[in-house]
């Protein structure tokens, strides 16, 4: 198992991984699809966009 600050390594590598190859200007949702499989590629568990319970929303 991947203690915490290896999971963080991964994710912010990855992202700097889609940034680089992808640049900035598309749609959120381009970057969190390529970023969901580049995590998933490293073992990562990833699900999108789950709600969070427990937050007052205005």
């Amino acid at each position: 198992m991947m203690t915490e600050n290896e999971i963080g390594k991964v994710v912010v590598d990855a992202a700097i991984v889609v940034h680089k190859a992808l640049g900035s200007g598309l749609f959120e949702i381009v970057y969190e699809v390529i970023l969901t499989h580049e995590l998933k590629k490293h073992g990562l568990n990833v699900d999108r966009q789950v709600p969070v319970s427990g937050i007052n929303r205005i």
